[in-house]
């Protein structure tokens, strides 16, 4: 009993040490992309957009429009020859969606109609080529015009466009031309030479060799030789006006200089002070609205000067001028007060005089009965309440213009801008449209149904 009992294995004999290998460690099992693997996708351009977009909003104003202006020139008619166009309501509204979201040139605008799904929904599968667009906006401009009038006079009617008062205000916008492009005579009449020479050339060149270039590429270069040449005879023409208004800034008129690239385009002080080629926009807007019921350009730096075309543009466009008339220090010429008399009562502020001690509301010996009136009118408390809404209007307009791009021109000449402006305006307007009066473009007029629409 003393003796230990036999533990089960002990006749067994020690296992030898065995050195531990490290193995490497294994590769992370992931799920990488596999972007060749075919799906099938069974979706409708319909679907891709939620109900309160805002491209459904922009072609419920568009196809609820008379676009016979934009039919006119189509020549492709049913039963007839030729390749069927595109509807004027694609380009339209894709001008004013991309207005809407800051797109303002023609290219970009084609690329979103392939990669962006409202730009595609607007599309409905028709393809649209830059080319089209680019010539949709500087064709129309008649129709944007109409369309424009069509638009006060539908929220004139609808009750929302009282027109009691209307702000008026310019911006300066940024021309698509170089401060290097502004030459005077000498060095116009010189670059007009060598255009016309280059021209020449051309043509004697394909007469000599017309198997040199392909005929596309010659017609390409022929075209932007010609296009040159007749910049600069733009820009000679415009010369003797440029000249005038130097004269009456006291300065020599052969310091008068234009632009090649833009001849319409003029050099004006901007809003940081510096000073650039660009064109003058100006908008009239009501004030209780906030819808723009008047739209202008003109290459003039001064709003000096621009208050009896905007009033009288209202005036037909809208069947009568604003009871009241809102606009800065730099509009109220005395002859433009006089004239716009007869519609409408203004309001602007009065130029300090340069003595202190002179009441500037005072009527002075040499004042009409307009600008007596005017000046009275301004001393009053009144009148001080009133010409506050013009910044809140005016103001307001303008900087919602900026926000969706109109701070340098995608386009040259004076007709192709006014159309650019208009198609702001429009833009602008479809949207307080859809605020102030949703059934006018295809909307309920519930509470709940605008609530549901607010993008």
């Amino acid at each position: 009993m003393g003796s230990e009992t036999p533990k089960l294995f002990d006749d067994l004999p020690d296992a030898p040490m065995v050195e531990r290998v490290e193995r490497p460690k294994a590769r992370a099992r992931v799920l990488m992309p596999n972007r060749r693997q075919m799906e099938l996708r069974p979706s409708d351009l319909e679907s891709l957009l939620p109900e309160g977009h805002r491209a459904r909003v922009v072609w419920g104003y568009v196809e609820r429009q008379d676009l016979s202006a934009m039919y006119e020139p189509i020549k492709a008619v049913e039963g007839g020859a030729g390749r069927t166009a595109i509807a004027p309501e694609i380009v339209f509204a894709l001008w004013l969606y991309a207005t809407l979201e800051g797109v303002g040139h023609a290219r970009a605008l084609e690329r979103l109609t392939q990669s962006h799904d409202a730009y595609r929904w607007i599309c409905g599968g028709v393809q649209v080529n830059y080319h089209t667009l680019s010539d949709f906006r500087a064709d129309h401009g008649a129709a944007l015009d109409g369309l424009l009038t069509d638009s006060v006079a539908s929220l004139m009617a609808a009750g929302a466009v009282k027109l009691k008062r209307v702000a008026q205000d310019g911006m300066r916008v940024r021309a698509s031309a170089g401060a290097g492009s502004f030459r005077r005579k000498g060095r116009l009449e010189s670059c007009l030479e060598q255009a016309r020479a280059q021209v020449a050339a051309l043509k004697k060149q394909s007469e000599e060799d017309p198997g040199a270039l392909s005929r596309r590429s010659q017609a390409a270069r022929e075209r932007a030789v010609r296009e040159r040449e007749e910049r600069i005879e733009k820009a000679l023409e415009r010369l003797p006006e440029l000249e005038k208004i130097k004269q009456k800034q006291g300065k020599e008129a052969d310091q008068a200089r234009a632009s090649t690239t833009d001849a319409q385009a003029t050099v004006m002080k901007m809003g940081d002070g510096g000073f650039r080629p660009a064109y003058n926009a100006q908008y009239a807007t009501d004030s209780e609205s906030q819808v723009i019921v008047g739209a202008d350009v003109v290459t003039a730096g001064s709003d000096m000067g621009q208050m009896v075309p905007m009033v009288e543009q209202v005036s037909e466009r809208c069947g009568s001028a604003a009871q009241e008339w809102l606009v800065d220090g730099g509009y109220p010429a005395h002859e433009q007060l006089d004239k716009v008399a007869s519609y409408t009562t203004v309001y602007a502020p009065v130029q300090k005089p340069k003595d202190e001690a002179t009441d500037p509301h005072a009527p002075k010996a040499s004042d009409s009965e307009a600008v007596a009136a005017w000046r009275v009118r301004m001393g009053t408390e009144q009148a001080k309440t009133i010409y506050r809404e013009r910044a809140a209007t005016a103001e307001c307009v303008n900087a919602q213009a900026r926000n969706r791009g109109l701070i340098r021109l995608p386009v040259r000449g004076l007709a192709k801008v006014k159309n650019v402006v208009l198609l702001f305006a429009l833009a602008h307007n479809v949207m307080r449209m859809f605020a102030l009066a949703p059934e006018l473009v295809g909307i309920g007029t519930g509470a709940s149904s605008v609530a549901r629409w607010v993008t």
